[in-house]
C-alpha cells in the first residue's frame, strides 16, 4: 500500500499548528487496514512511509536506491550499517558470517546441503509442518535425509515431542529443524538436543520476534518476507567452521564461504530488498529490540488465542504447547460460513485470512509489524461475525 506523501505533506503543512504527525495523517487519509499476509507480509508503516519519502531522491543524489550501483560507496555503507544492526538485534558472535543472500528459505533447502554435507552424509530432520517436510525431500537429492521427529498428537491436537538426544545419530552432517512452521501454526520454543551435530535452522517466519541464541546454531536462515522486508532476500547466519566445505558442484550464488569473501556481493543482490531490510532493523531497534518484540508478540497471540478458545465458533487444531505466535490458523465450526467470513472481513479492512490450502479455515499472520489494534479490531469483527452468524 502507498501513501501520497504530496497529500501527507499539505496536510501537516495546513494543519502545522497542531503538530501533528505523519501517522496521525495517515489515519485521517485513509481506512485502516491490517494486513494478515504470511508472506509476502505487512511492513511497518514508519518503514513504508521513510522509504517512500526518499524513493526518487536516496541521499540527496537525485535518483533511487534502486538506481545506484551495489558496489559504490553509499549501498556499501548501508549494506555494512544493516549487517552491524541485525547482528546487534540478534547478538550474533563475531565467529559467525551474516550473508544477505538470494533464492528465498527453499533456496537454502538445497544450499545447506550442498555447503554442509556429501552425498553418503546422513542429515537429520525433525519435520513439524510443511516447510520442514519440503526441506527432507530437497535434502534427499544430495545426501541421506533422516527424519527423528514428527508431527504426533495431544489430547486430539497436533503436537511436536522433543527427540531424544539418544536418537541423533552423533555422525550426521547436520540437523535441520523449523521452530516456526508459517503454513500450520505450529511452533516450538525447546532447541532441539544435537549433542555435536550443527543445528540448522529455518527461521523464516520467526527470526526476530523473539531472543534466541545464535550460538547454539550452525546455521540460521531466513527468508526476508516475513519478519525482515520484502521478498527476493534472505539472511543466513553461519558459524565459520562451516564455511569453505561447498562441494564442487555448488553453484557460486549458493556457496557461503563465496558469498562471505564478497561480503554477498558476488553478484548483484536484491539492493532495495537489502535497503528495506535495513529500514526495518532501525525500527526494530527504535521500538526496544528483540525483546520488546517478545512482549508485544506474546500479548498480541494470547489476545487471539483467548478469542478463539473462549468460542465454541472457532477452533485451533493446533495444541496449546505447540501454536505459533506468529501463524495462527483456525477454523469456523460451519465451514459453510468459511466464504462470507472472508468477504466480509476484507470488507473490514482485515485482509488476506484464508488458510493455506492444504490447511484450510483461515489463518493470521500477525508478525511483527502488525500492531495490537489489528488484532482488537480482528477480534471484535470474530465476536460480531459469531453473534450474527452463531
Amino acid at each position: 500500500m502507498f501513501y501520497h506523501l504530496g497529500k501527507i505533506n499539505a496536510e501537516l503543512n495546513r494543519k502545522s499548528e497542531y503538530k501533528w504527525d505523519y501517522l496521525q495523517v495517515l489515519k485521517n487519509a485513509m481506512k485502516e487496514v491490517f494486513n494478515f499476509s504470511a508472506g509476502p507480509a505487512m511492513l511497518p508503516k514508519e518503514v513504508m512511509l521513510k522509504a517512500q519519502a526518499e524513493f526518487t531522491n536516496w541521499r540527496d543524489l537525485g535518483c533511487s536506491v534502486m538506481e545506484v550501483s551495489h558496489r559504490g560507496k553509499d549501498f556499501i555503507e548501508i549494506a555494512a550499517k544493516a549487517e552491524q544492526d541485525l547482528r546487534d538485534l540478534l547478538s550474533v558472535p563475531s565467529n559467525y558470517h551474516v550473508l544477505f543472500t538470494h533464492g528465498g528459505g527453499r533456496g537454502q533447502f538445497a544450499a545447506v546441503p550442498l555447503n554442509l554435507s556429501n552425498p553418503n552424509d546422513t542429515s537429520l530432520h525433525l519435520v513439524s509442518g510443511s516447510w520442514s517436510k519440503g526441506a527432507v525431500t530437497e535434502a534427499n537429492k544430495y545426501n541421506k535425509a533422516v527424519v527423528v521427529g514428527d508431527v504426533s498428537e495431544k489430547d486430539g491436537l497436533q503436537y511436536v515431542a522433543p527427540p531424544a538426544l539418544s536418537d541423533i545419530d552423533q555422525s550426521a552432517a547436520y540437523y535441520h529443524f523449523c521452530p516456526n512452521e508459517t503454513v500450520d501454526g505450529i511452533a516450538y520454543d525447546w532447541l532441539p538436543e544435537a549433542g555435536n551435530v550443527p543445528l540448522v535452522s529455518d527461521m523464516s517466519s520467526t527470526i526476530l520476534s523473539q531472543p534466541l541464541d545464535v550460538a547454539k546454531h550452525g546455521v540460521i536462515y531466513a527468508g526476508a518476507q516475513k519478519n525482515i522486508g520484502p521478498s527476493g532476500l534472505s539472511v543466513v547466519i553461519v558459524r565459520d567452521d562451516l564455511v569453505g566445505k561447498a562441494r564442487k558442484e555448488t553453484p557460486s550464488i549458493f556457496d557461503y564461504a563465496l558469498a562471505a569473501k564478497s561480503d554477498s556481493m558476488y553478484n548483484t543482490p536484491p539492493t532495495f530488498s537489502w535497503y528495506l531490510a535495513g529500514l526495518v532493523f532501525e525500527w526494530l531497534k527504535d521500538m526496544g529490540g528483540v525483546d520488546a518484540m517478545a512482549k508485544r508478540n506474546s500479548e498480541k497471540a494470547a489476545l487471539l488465542y483467548s478469542a478463539i478458545d473462549s468460542s465454541d465458533f472457532y477452533s485451533s487444531k493446533v495444541h496449546p504447547d505447540n501454536r505459533s505466535k506468529m501463524n495462527v490458523p483456525f477454523h469456523l465450526a460451519n465451514p459453510a460460513l468459511d466464504s462470507l467470513f472472508l468477504e466480509q472481513s476484507q470488507a473490514a479492512g482485515l485482509l488476506a485470512l484464508k488458510g493455506h490450502r492444504s490447511v484450510g479455515g483461515m489463518r493470521a499472520s500477525i508478525y511483527n509489524a502488525m500492531p495490537v489494534e489489528g488484532i482488537v479490531a480482528l477480534v471484535e469483527f470474530m465476536r460480531e461475525f459469531e453473534r450474527v452468524n452463531g
